[in-house]
């Protein structure tokens, strides 16, 4: 029994790891189609997508043998909860990373407001997030994954600045609004996927440390 968990959760390690790369590069592609204006690349995105989901439910259903099979304890069945969890909150990362090529595609396509359109450090961010909280499940470092909760403050401050001018320029330039609401979306959008990463380090923590940190870090 115990030889034959071990291979179901290696298993499991390489699925979610999968996943995570595959998400990673979304993400990555996405937002390199929405800075460059690469309308071709956003279709690419838009529709490799549904490999995400395939990959998620299979995943899950890895999961669900796994516990039915081998009823694990302790430290293997923290794994696997966390895991599925993560796998949950990577698949909304892809589709995240999806809608954020459709609007870029909408956005390039549109007349510009004068507000400035470049959200480099704020997609940069995003990224960076996201890549150390799939670092911190890779390495299974608990330290690593706390650093994703801090850095997740900035992104949001940069989202509520972001907002600000936003509503400006709405009011400044209502010609501009589906355009200007877009824009918005994206930094909603992008916020969100920091909030998914964080999610992913929290279960990280639990995973290591039997530690449910989840709410500790709203204030």
């Amino acid at each position: 029994m115990a030889k034959h968990l071990e291979k179901e959760l290696d298993r499991l390690k390489k699925l979610i790891y999968s996943l995570s790369a595959r998400v990673d590069e979304n993400l990555e592609l996405a937002v390199k189609s929405f800075q460059e204006n690469d309308a071709e690349l956003a279709r690419k995105i838009i529709d490799a997508d549904h490999e995400i989901d395939d990959l998620e439910v299979e995943v899950e259903e890895e999961c669900l043998k796994a516990l039915a099979l081998y009823q694990p304890v302790a430290i293997d069945l923290r794994f696997i909860i966390a895991v599925m969890k993560m796998n949950s909150d990577l698949e909304r990362i892809g589709d995240l990373a999806s809608d954020i090529a459709k609007n870029g595609m909408y956005i390039n396509q549109s007349r510009k407001p004068k507000i400035p359109l470049d959200l480099h450090q704020m997609t940069y961010l995003a990224k960076a997030i996201v890549r150390k909280s799939l670092d911190s499940l890779l390495n299974i470092d608990a330290y690593l994954a706390r650093e994703v909760l801090k850095d997740d403050e900035e992104i949001n401050s940069m989202k509520a600045e972001m907002k600000a001018e936003i509503v400006e320029a709405l009011q400044r330039e209502p010609e501009h609004a589906e355009v200007l609401i877009t824009l918005l979306a994206v930094t909603h959008r992008l916020e969100r996927i920091g909030d998914h990463a964080c999610n992913i380090a929290e279960d990280v923590i639990y995973m290591v440390e039997a530690d449910i940190v989840r709410h500790q870090f709203d204030e």
